[in-house]
Protein backbone atom coordinates (compact mmCIF):
# COMPACT_ATOMS: atom_id res chain seq x y z
CA UNK A 1 0.00 0.00 0.00
CA UNK A 2 1.12 3.51 -0.82
CA UNK A 3 2.60 5.79 1.86
CA UNK A 4 2.08 8.91 -0.22
CA UNK A 5 1.08 11.67 2.19
CA UNK A 6 2.56 9.91 5.21
CA UNK A 7 3.48 6.44 6.43
CA UNK A 8 0.13 6.11 8.21
CA UNK A 9 -1.74 6.36 4.89
CA UNK A 10 -0.97 2.71 4.07
CA UNK A 11 -3.52 1.57 6.63
CA UNK A 12 -6.19 3.97 5.43
CA UNK A 13 -5.69 2.79 1.86
CA UNK A 14 -5.80 -0.80 3.09
CA UNK A 15 -9.06 -0.24 4.93
CA UNK A 16 -10.61 1.20 1.76
CA UNK A 17 -9.53 -1.86 -0.23
CA UNK A 18 -10.89 -4.35 2.31
CA UNK A 19 -7.51 -5.42 3.71
CA UNK A 20 -6.89 -6.82 7.17
CA UNK A 21 -3.11 -6.57 6.80
CA UNK A 22 -0.85 -4.41 4.64
CA UNK A 23 2.73 -4.43 3.44
CA UNK A 24 4.55 -1.13 2.99
CA UNK A 25 7.82 0.44 1.97
CA UNK A 26 8.96 2.70 4.80
CA UNK A 27 10.90 4.81 2.28
CA UNK A 28 11.60 4.86 -1.45
CA UNK A 29 12.52 1.34 -2.53
CA UNK A 30 14.86 2.74 -5.18
CA UNK A 31 17.01 4.97 -2.94
CA UNK A 32 19.56 4.36 -0.21
CA UNK A 33 18.86 7.44 1.87
CA UNK A 34 15.59 8.34 3.56
CA UNK A 35 14.22 10.98 5.84
CA UNK A 36 14.38 9.76 9.47
CA UNK A 37 11.13 8.68 11.11
CA UNK A 38 9.94 11.36 13.53
CA UNK A 39 7.88 11.17 16.71
CA UNK A 40 5.03 12.71 14.72
CA UNK A 41 5.28 9.92 12.14
CA UNK A 42 5.15 7.32 14.90
CA UNK A 43 2.18 8.97 16.57
CA UNK A 44 0.13 9.16 13.37
CA UNK A 45 1.08 5.59 12.45
CA UNK A 46 0.01 4.24 15.84
CA UNK A 47 -3.27 6.19 15.76
CA UNK A 48 -4.13 5.00 12.25
CA UNK A 49 -3.51 1.38 13.19
CA UNK A 50 -5.90 1.66 16.15
CA UNK A 51 -8.50 3.60 14.13
CA UNK A 52 -8.57 1.34 11.06
CA UNK A 53 -7.90 -2.04 12.65
CA UNK A 54 -5.57 -2.78 9.72
CA UNK A 55 -2.30 -4.44 10.73
CA UNK A 56 0.92 -3.22 9.07
CA UNK A 57 2.36 -6.72 9.02
CA UNK A 58 5.66 -6.06 7.29
CA UNK A 59 7.99 -3.58 5.65
CA UNK A 60 9.49 -4.61 2.33
CA UNK A 61 13.13 -3.62 2.18
CA UNK A 62 14.81 -1.59 -0.54
CA UNK A 63 15.40 -3.29 -3.89
CA UNK A 64 18.95 -1.94 -3.83
CA UNK A 65 20.02 -4.18 -0.95
CA UNK A 66 22.16 -7.17 -1.97
CA UNK A 67 23.75 -9.01 0.94
CA UNK A 68 25.11 -11.65 -1.47
CA UNK A 69 27.12 -9.20 -3.56
CA UNK A 70 30.83 -9.95 -4.10
CA UNK A 71 31.45 -6.19 -4.31
CA UNK A 72 32.61 -5.01 -0.89
CA UNK A 73 31.26 -1.48 -1.29
CA UNK A 74 27.75 -2.60 -2.28
CA UNK A 75 27.85 -5.36 0.35
CA UNK A 76 28.68 -2.83 3.08
CA UNK A 77 25.98 -0.43 1.90
CA UNK A 78 23.52 -3.32 1.88
CA UNK A 79 24.30 -4.21 5.50
CA UNK A 80 23.78 -0.56 6.43
CA UNK A 81 20.56 -0.52 4.41
CA UNK A 82 19.06 -3.56 6.13
CA UNK A 83 20.11 -2.21 9.52
CA UNK A 84 18.16 0.96 8.76
CA UNK A 85 15.10 -1.00 7.59
CA UNK A 86 15.12 -2.96 10.85
CA UNK A 87 15.41 0.25 12.85
CA UNK A 88 12.49 1.83 11.00
CA UNK A 89 10.35 -1.26 11.57
CA UNK A 90 11.18 -1.20 15.27
CA UNK A 91 10.29 2.50 15.52
CA UNK A 92 6.91 1.90 13.88
CA UNK A 93 6.16 -1.31 15.76
CA UNK A 94 6.06 -3.38 12.55
CA UNK A 95 7.06 -6.98 13.41
CA UNK A 96 8.56 -8.11 10.11
CA UNK A 97 10.95 -6.90 7.42
CA UNK A 98 10.69 -8.77 4.13
CA UNK A 99 13.74 -9.13 1.89
CA UNK A 100 15.00 -10.93 -1.21
CA UNK A 101 18.12 -13.08 -0.66
CA UNK A 102 20.07 -11.13 -3.28
CA UNK A 103 22.26 -12.02 -6.23
CA UNK A 104 25.67 -13.69 -6.37
CA UNK A 105 26.54 -11.75 -9.58
CA UNK A 106 28.66 -14.55 -10.97
CA UNK A 107 30.52 -15.55 -7.82
CA UNK A 108 28.49 -18.76 -7.53
CA UNK A 109 25.52 -19.94 -5.50
CA UNK A 110 27.42 -21.23 -2.47
CA UNK A 111 29.70 -18.20 -2.34
CA UNK A 112 26.71 -15.88 -2.56
CA UNK A 113 24.78 -17.71 0.14
CA UNK A 114 27.76 -17.72 2.48
CA UNK A 115 28.34 -14.04 1.80
CA UNK A 116 24.78 -13.36 2.90
CA UNK A 117 25.11 -15.51 6.00
CA UNK A 118 28.17 -13.50 7.03
CA UNK A 119 26.23 -10.26 6.60
CA UNK A 120 23.22 -11.55 8.53
CA UNK A 121 25.45 -12.74 11.36
CA UNK A 122 27.16 -9.36 11.52
CA UNK A 123 23.80 -7.68 12.05
CA UNK A 124 22.80 -10.32 14.58
CA UNK A 125 25.94 -9.70 16.61
CA UNK A 126 24.93 -6.04 16.80
CA UNK A 127 21.48 -6.93 18.15
CA UNK A 128 19.81 -5.53 15.04
CA UNK A 129 17.02 -8.15 15.05
CA UNK A 130 15.67 -7.19 18.46
CA UNK A 131 11.89 -6.89 18.15
CA UNK A 132 11.86 -7.57 14.40
CA UNK A 133 11.93 -10.80 12.38
CA UNK A 134 13.44 -10.89 8.89
CA UNK A 135 11.40 -12.73 6.25
CA UNK A 136 13.39 -14.30 3.42
CA UNK A 137 11.25 -14.17 0.29
CA UNK A 138 11.28 -16.91 -2.31
CA UNK A 139 12.38 -15.53 -5.69
CA UNK A 140 11.75 -16.24 -9.38
CA UNK A 141 15.30 -17.34 -10.22
CA UNK A 142 16.11 -14.64 -12.75
CA UNK A 143 19.78 -14.33 -13.67
CA UNK A 144 22.05 -14.90 -10.67
CA UNK A 145 19.36 -14.16 -8.07
CA UNK A 146 19.34 -16.49 -5.09
CA UNK A 147 16.34 -17.89 -3.21
CA UNK A 148 14.39 -19.54 -6.02
CA UNK A 149 14.99 -23.00 -4.56
CA UNK A 150 13.72 -23.99 -1.14
CA UNK A 151 17.12 -25.52 -0.45
CA UNK A 152 18.73 -22.08 -0.70
CA UNK A 153 16.27 -20.47 1.71
CA UNK A 154 16.78 -23.37 4.11
CA UNK A 155 20.57 -23.05 3.81
CA UNK A 156 20.50 -19.42 4.90
CA UNK A 157 18.40 -20.14 7.98
CA UNK A 158 20.35 -23.26 8.92
CA UNK A 159 23.76 -21.59 8.65
CA UNK A 160 23.13 -18.28 10.35
CA UNK A 161 23.97 -18.05 14.02
CA UNK A 162 20.56 -16.44 14.61
CA UNK A 163 17.99 -18.82 13.04
CA UNK A 164 15.20 -17.66 15.34
CA UNK A 165 15.44 -14.17 13.82
CA UNK A 166 14.21 -15.45 10.45
CA UNK A 167 10.98 -16.54 8.83
CA UNK A 168 9.87 -17.00 5.23
CA UNK A 169 7.60 -15.20 2.81
CA UNK A 170 6.47 -17.56 0.04
CA UNK A 171 5.57 -15.81 -3.22
CA UNK A 172 3.13 -17.86 -5.32
CA UNK A 173 4.22 -16.24 -8.59
CA UNK A 174 7.91 -16.60 -7.83
CA UNK A 175 7.86 -20.27 -6.89
CA UNK A 176 5.66 -21.09 -9.89
CA UNK A 177 7.96 -19.48 -12.46
CA UNK A 178 10.93 -20.99 -10.57
CA UNK A 179 9.54 -24.43 -11.47
CA UNK A 180 7.24 -25.42 -8.61
CA UNK A 181 3.91 -26.38 -10.19
CA UNK A 182 1.09 -26.65 -7.63
CA UNK A 183 -2.04 -26.37 -9.77
CA UNK A 184 -3.51 -29.70 -8.65
CA UNK A 185 -4.00 -31.02 -5.14
CA UNK A 186 -1.32 -33.68 -5.63
CA UNK A 187 1.19 -31.19 -7.02
CA UNK A 188 0.45 -28.70 -4.25
CA UNK A 189 1.05 -31.32 -1.58
CA UNK A 190 4.36 -32.27 -3.19
CA UNK A 191 5.51 -28.64 -3.27
CA UNK A 192 4.51 -28.07 0.35
CA UNK A 193 6.28 -31.27 1.38
CA UNK A 194 9.46 -30.00 -0.30
CA UNK A 195 9.13 -26.64 1.43
CA UNK A 196 8.68 -28.40 4.77
CA UNK A 197 11.67 -30.64 4.11
CA UNK A 198 14.15 -27.89 3.28
CA UNK A 199 12.78 -24.91 5.20
CA UNK A 200 10.19 -26.08 7.73
CA UNK A 201 6.50 -25.20 7.63
CA UNK A 202 6.85 -23.57 11.05
CA UNK A 203 8.94 -20.84 9.37
CA UNK A 204 6.12 -19.72 7.05
CA UNK A 205 4.95 -16.26 8.13
CA UNK A 206 3.54 -14.69 4.99
CA UNK A 207 2.39 -15.51 1.47
CA UNK A 208 2.63 -13.08 -1.43
CA UNK A 209 -0.41 -14.21 -3.42
CA UNK A 210 0.29 -13.27 -7.03
CA UNK A 211 -0.75 -14.83 -10.32
CA UNK A 212 1.59 -14.67 -13.32
CA UNK A 213 1.25 -14.49 -17.09
CA UNK A 214 4.45 -16.52 -17.51
CA UNK A 215 4.82 -20.29 -17.76
CA UNK A 216 5.91 -22.57 -14.94
CA UNK A 217 9.69 -22.74 -14.92
CA UNK A 218 10.13 -19.62 -17.08
CA UNK A 219 12.01 -17.75 -14.32
CA UNK A 220 10.29 -14.57 -15.48
CA UNK A 221 8.91 -12.45 -12.65
CA UNK A 222 5.72 -10.97 -14.08
CA UNK A 223 2.69 -10.66 -11.80
CA UNK A 224 -0.89 -10.93 -13.04
CA UNK A 225 -4.19 -10.34 -11.30
CA UNK A 226 -5.50 -13.23 -9.22
CA UNK A 227 -7.12 -15.84 -11.47
CA UNK A 228 -6.16 -14.14 -14.73
CA UNK A 229 -2.81 -15.84 -15.25
CA UNK A 230 -1.18 -19.24 -15.68
CA UNK A 231 -1.90 -20.27 -12.07
CA UNK A 232 -5.60 -19.42 -12.31
CA UNK A 233 -8.36 -19.78 -9.75
CA UNK A 234 -8.08 -23.57 -9.75
CA UNK A 235 -4.36 -23.40 -9.03
CA UNK A 236 -4.81 -21.00 -6.12
CA UNK A 237 -7.68 -23.11 -4.75
CA UNK A 238 -5.57 -26.28 -4.87
CA UNK A 239 -2.64 -24.57 -3.18
CA UNK A 240 -4.59 -22.99 -0.33
CA UNK A 241 -6.75 -26.05 0.27
CA UNK A 242 -3.63 -28.16 0.80
CA UNK A 243 -1.88 -25.46 2.81
CA UNK A 244 -4.73 -25.04 5.30
CA UNK A 245 -4.63 -28.71 6.29
CA UNK A 246 -0.85 -29.06 6.27
CA UNK A 247 0.73 -30.31 9.55
CA UNK A 248 2.68 -27.74 11.59
CA UNK A 249 1.17 -24.80 9.70
CA UNK A 250 1.39 -21.75 11.99
CA UNK A 251 -1.94 -20.59 13.43
CA UNK A 252 -1.75 -17.32 11.49
CA UNK A 253 -0.19 -16.72 8.07
CA UNK A 254 -0.57 -13.30 6.46
CA UNK A 255 -1.62 -13.16 2.80
CA UNK A 256 -0.53 -10.11 0.81
CA UNK A 257 -1.53 -9.40 -2.80
CA UNK A 258 1.04 -7.50 -4.86
CA UNK A 259 -0.70 -6.87 -8.18
CA UNK A 260 -2.20 -3.36 -7.95
CA UNK A 261 -2.09 -1.37 -11.17
CA UNK A 262 -5.05 0.80 -10.18
CA UNK A 263 -7.05 1.58 -7.05
CA UNK A 264 -9.93 -0.48 -8.45
CA UNK A 265 -7.79 -3.57 -8.97
CA UNK A 266 -6.32 -3.38 -5.48
CA UNK A 267 -9.75 -3.98 -3.98
CA UNK A 268 -10.64 -6.49 -6.72
CA UNK A 269 -7.56 -8.62 -6.05
CA UNK A 270 -8.24 -8.58 -2.30
CA UNK A 271 -11.80 -9.67 -3.01
CA UNK A 272 -10.68 -12.45 -5.34
CA UNK A 273 -8.19 -13.94 -2.91
CA UNK A 274 -10.72 -13.79 -0.05
CA UNK A 275 -13.32 -15.45 -2.26
CA UNK A 276 -10.97 -18.38 -2.70
CA UNK A 277 -11.31 -19.08 1.01
CA UNK A 278 -7.76 -18.35 2.10
CA UNK A 279 -8.93 -17.19 5.54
Amino acid sequence: MSISGGLFRCMEHGQTAGCEVVQLFSKSERQWLAKPITDDDIGKFTEARARTGVVPVMIHDSYLINLSSPDDTLWGKSIDGLRDELLRARQLGVPYVNMHPGSHVGSGVEVGLDRMVTALDRLGAEGAYKGVTVLLETTAGQGTNLGSRFEEIGYLIAHTQYPDAFGVCLDTCHIFVAGYDYRTAEQARTVLDEFDKYVGMDKLVCIHANDTDKACGSKSDRHAHIGDGEIGYAGFAAFFEQLKVYPNLPATVAVVVETPDSETMVAENVYRIKRLGTA
